[in-house]
């Protein structure tokens, strides 16, 4: 390990000098994920088909109008059907369909939910009736 310079680690190179690294301190560290808001949003939809999307929205840490906008984003692309149910909403997915960028076409939505659904959530998802 390197020496504490103004706040940051740094690591030697051999010659010497060392580079400096940011801190690593998850307060000031950069977050980001691997999926994006939209399929943060068909995961949270595939774990519970008549979810609110306000506590969606709390999930994923978006607002409810950010939600809005993915659902309706995804409806457009064939991806979840939004089916009335008394005054709340449900939302059937179509586990079928391609991934939409062309390094992942090659997959299906539902490949994506069987990495990370449990079965028992992804064996419901593939049993639920068509007609809903």
């Amino acid at each position: 390990m390197g020496a504490a310079v103004g706040g940051e680690q740094t690591y030697g190179n051999g010659t010497g000098s060392g580079r400096a690294v940011a801190p690593r301190d998850t307060e000031t560290a950069r977050q980001w994920t691997l999926l994006s808001n939209h399929g943060h949003v068909l995961i949270c939809l595939a774990r519970d088909p008549a979810a609110r999307l306000r506590d969606v929205a709390m999930a994923v840490g978006i607002t409810e109008r950010a939600v809005q906008k993915i659902v309706s984003d995804l409806e457009e692309g064939g991806v979840v059907q939004r089916v009335r149910d008394g005054r709340r909403n449900r939302y059937r997915l179509f586990l079928d369909r391609a991934m939409r960028h062309p390094v992942e076409a090659h997959r299906s939505i539902g490949d994506l939910l069987g990495m990370i659904l449990t079965p028992t959530a992804l064996k419901r998802l593939t049993e639920a009736p068509a007609d809903e």
